[in-house]
């Protein structure tokens, strides 16, 4: 049994008035900071009468292939995917939970575009975006960074109480094309300066690459499966392209795309750039069973569609421009290819660049393309008028 003299049981008592008064104060500021935090959000976000549309709400137009087996809570992966809407009012604030890696976008509001980065968080978190002058506003919110890099849950939008919103208009059947292929097709490192980098992608715009320019050239829907590093039968990514063009994520193990819910009227492959440069890397050989797994691609991809005609690129960088074994092998299976199958077409690129290609070479690799495009016969018909995305304007909405 521990006696206690008088003082020490003073001084004992004294101590414990302390701590408690210290744990008030401390109470007392994380309740101020807690309620400051919800009137900051409350000041931001608007009020319960606010207009509120959850992510399946069909005003929205869906674009790319993207992940809608949880119907509220879609999944944004590849680049270039894109949702749009028409809306009235000042104020739309964009929903998102569940960022995985690093997620930007392109935020394109009547033609007045805002990069909006997301950081990796099991949370939501909501956007502010300002629209100005009164009337319809269109919203065009594009995926600029790759799948590889990250993905996000997309929740909706909530407008101001008095807004209206309306699913914007546009043609019953537009041409679709799909783009397979690598870095280059991926827009990685188009708004670098001199020297690529990969530790901030706001600088990789798959919006500005030269799949994007194409697709708006055509006045197409675009989807753009490509992955940085990745090969034929080797790259800078464990994955090979034939165990990711048909599957919803850039992963081997993740579930199969429903590839009759969307079908291209054309696809775009353009890959062998990593399957050069990594072998080169190590001193290697070029991939002895290139042109073997090469044609089993192709083929894999047109008896997925039938009936799309398929147009195999080369180029865009220095190996496709410039390695002979990249060459001989490419042109190889191409030659096969063609002789077994009519829809199956070919290009190479005379535009290349040593490092990942900037914004003006995608536009120039674009307006190659579509030059070439324009002499096919195949491509009778199949385009609509060209668009930018500053002409995807807001209209009325659609009549009762």
């Amino acid at each position: 049994m521990i006696n206690f003299s008088g003082k020490l049981f003073s001084e004992a008592f004294e101590r414990l008035q302390f701590l408690i008064l210290q744990a008030f104060i401390a109470c007392t500021a994380l309740m101020m900071l807690v309620e400051f935090g919800q009137n900051a959000f409350a000041n931001t976000l608007p009020d319960g009468q606010s207009l509120q549309l959850g992510a399946r709400d069909s005003r929205f137009v869906y674009l790319g292939r993207i992940d809608f087996s949880k119907p509220d809570d879609p999944v944004l992966i590849w680049q270039s995917s894109e949702i749009q809407l028409d809306f009235t009012g000042s104020l739309l604030m964009l929903g998102f939970k569940d960022a995985r890696g690093q997620n930007f976008f392109d935020v394109e509001v009547d033609g007045s575009n805002t990069v909006l980065g997301l950081v990796e968080s099991s949370g939501e978190e909501w956007k502010p975006i300002r629209a100005s002058g009164a009337g319809w506003h269109h919203l065009r919110l594009v995926k600029r960074s790759e799948a590889a890099a990250g993905t996000v849950v997309f929740m909706g939008v909530v407008l101001d109480s008095d807004a209206k919103a309306a699913r914007p208009a546009g043609p019953a059947r537009p041409m679709r094309i799909l783009f397979l292929g690598d870095s280059i097709t991926v827009g990685a490192c188009n708004e670098d300066g001199e020297m690529d980098q990969w530790q901030d992608r706001r600088t990789h715009d798959g919006d500005l690459s030269y799949a994007a320019f194409t697709a708006r050239g055509l006045g197409a829907e675009l989807e753009n499966i490509s992955v940085s590093g990745m090969g034929v039968v080797t790259g800078w990514v464990p994955e090979t392209a034939d165990q990711i063009w048909n599957r919803m994520y850039p992963n081997p193990g993740s579930v199969l795309a429903d590839l009759a819910e969307w079908t291209p009227d054309v696809v775009f492959i353009n890959l062998g750039e990593n399957d050069d440069s990594k072998t080169r890397s190590e001193g290697r050989p070029f991939p002895p069973g290139f042109v073997e797994k090469y044609q089993a691609l192709v083929r894999a991809v047109s008896s997925a569609w039938p009936r799309a005609e398929l147009v195999l690129l080369r180029g865009g960088m220095t190996g496709g421009a410039t390695s002979l074994p990249l060459r001989a092998a490419w042109q190889d299976a191409v030659q096969n290819l063609e002789r077994s199958d009519p829809v199956i077409h070919h290009y190479v690129f005379r535009h290349w660049t040593k490092t990942h290609p900037r914004v003006a070479d995608d536009q120039a690799m674009a307006n190659e393309l579509l030059q070439w495009l324009s002499t096919q016969k195949f491509m009778d018909g199949r385009a609509g008028p060209a668009t930018t995305p500053s002409e995807k304007k807001g209209g009325p909405p659609p009549s009762n």
